[in-house]
């Protein structure tokens, strides 16, 4: 409270009607903006297949440095269903009994295709008890549907979108 010219005045906190008014607007213009970007046709994201598969290789990855014999990260995509990238490790060997399975990641897409190298799913990636791909190779993985996207699982275990370097 205060005097001004010998009358009291009460100080006054809020929003006047102007204020309120902008901002509902603003958050009208920017809910109708929103709703663009979620209404695509396509439920394809590269970022999304990017982090999935980030995720399943760093999975496979730790289970290789924990010492996990045979860890990989195998990436399928059945005809009729949807591609999934599965970090896992076969503790007696390959093919003598069913992988253990540390994650699945399905991506929720239709009509899309996926090769790795060039090469046709399924792939597997094993890693070495250092974290990288056993063979120490490259892999490009392709994603094509509506659009067209690169994945590169680098010699040294890195996952990011875009094609390998050297």
């Amino acid at each position: 409270m205060g005097f001004k010219g010998g009358i009291v005045v009460r100080d006054c906190y809020g929003f006047t009607l102007i204020e309120l008014i902008t901002v509902i607007i603003l958050i009208g213009v920017l809910s109708a903006l929103g709703i663009g970007l979620f209404a695509r046709s396509s439920a394809f994201s590269p970022m999304l297949v990017t982090q999935q598969l980030a995720s399943a290789t760093l999975l496979a990855q730790q289970a290789a440095l924990a010492g996990q014999p045979n860890a990989s990260v195998r990436i399928e995509h059945p005809a009729g269903s949807e591609p999934v990238f599965r970090a896992q490790f076969d503790p007696d060997g390959p093919g003598s009994t069913p992988p253990f399975i540390l994650q699945e990641f399905t991506l929720p897409t239709g009509g899309v295709s996926i090769t790795v190298n060039g090469n046709a799913t399924p792939q597997s990636i094993d890693f070495d008890k250092l974290g990288r791909p056993a063979d120490r190779t490259n892999r490009d993985i392709s994603i094509s549907g509506d659009s067209n996207f690169q994945v590169c699982v680098s010699s040294l275990g890195a996952v990011y979108g875009g094609v390998c370097s050297g």
